[in-house]
């Protein structure tokens, strides 16, 4: 596949140096003593953050509490993985961390069938770039448009646009929007009896059945079953007697039940009677 969407580093406003000194604090109170109390108010001090990632990476189909609880537990990880002896913001380790989890979720979570990972990871850049592009240009972007923005190529676009499908699949129980039936489901239209297809059925087992007769006994047998032609009418087109007609439809049909004891068990019952 061609050149995949460059990951971008997220970019947020600095903390100034009061907020980073009383996160400092905060956290170095947290890593002595554990206390649950501590851990809540890390929680709502970055609770902006998560809410604010969540809803940079919410696709169009997902619900916005979902991502944004997905982003929580991320934020929870970050809190409770992050080192402050290292003496960095909180942000640059808790955004990859939030991030990854989101990502996490629509890889695992959303898709119905398989889809390679890279290609996971290019649907949603594409779903992103295609809801930025509409607020600026106030109309649903192009494929070369979103191309352009990811500096990737028109097929990889349509590729991950056409693997967004794999995102949901149709229920069985499902209603169809039916005048006649509106109780019915998807999954009772599937699977009926279908009568064309047991006379198709039919047609070929008595195809090969026929192959053993002669042309004229083939000839009085279709003037019979396909035409509903009388046996006098049959003589009249054939040139033969009304008793001959009778005499060959009492052969012709002996002649095909023993060759169709030949044929699988399931197909004997198609033999005609």
């Amino acid at each position: 596949m061609a050149t995949r969407a460059k990951t971008k580093q997220e970019h947020f406003h600095p903390p100034n140096r009061e907020r980073l000194r009383e996160d400092q604090e905060l956290f170095t109170r947290y890593a002595d003593k554990h206390d649950p109390v501590d851990r809540d108010l890390l929680v709502e001090r970055f609770m902006p953050l998560a809410r604010s990632l969540a809803s940079r990476y919410l696709r169009r189909d997902e619900p916005f509490d979902d991502i944004f609880q997905v982003a929580c537990l991320g934020l929870l990880k970050a809190i409770d993985g992050f080192d402050v002896s290292r003496g960095r913001a909180f942000s640059s380790y808790a955004v990859p961390t939030i991030v990854g989890e989101i990502k996490r979720h629509y890889r695992d979570k959303t898709w119905m069938v398989h889809v390679p990972r890279d290609l996971q990871d290019l649907t949603l850049a594409v779903d992103r770039a295609a809801q930025q592009l509409e607020r600026e240009l106030l109309r649903k972007p192009t494929v070369p448009e979103i191309a352009s923005k990811l500096e990737v190529t028109d097929e990889d676009v349509l590729e991950a646009l056409q693997a967004s499908r794999a995102h949901r699949v149709g229920s069985l129980d499902a209603p169809v929007r039916d005048e006649e039936d509106p109780a019915s489901t998807v999954g009772e239209r599937i699977g009926t009896p279908e009568p064309g297809f047991r006379l198709a059925e039919h047609r070929a087992v008595l195809g090969r059945l026929m192959t053993t007769l002669s042309a004229r006994d083939r000839l009085v047998l279709r003037l019979r079953y396909e035409e509903d032609l009388t046996q006098e009418q049959i003589g009249e087109r054939v040139g033969i007697s009304q008793m001959q007609v009778s005499r060959v439809l009492r052969q012709c049909i002996v002649k095909l039940r023993g060759v169709a004891e030949h044929v699988p068990e399931r197909q004997r019952e198609l033999t005609p009677s």
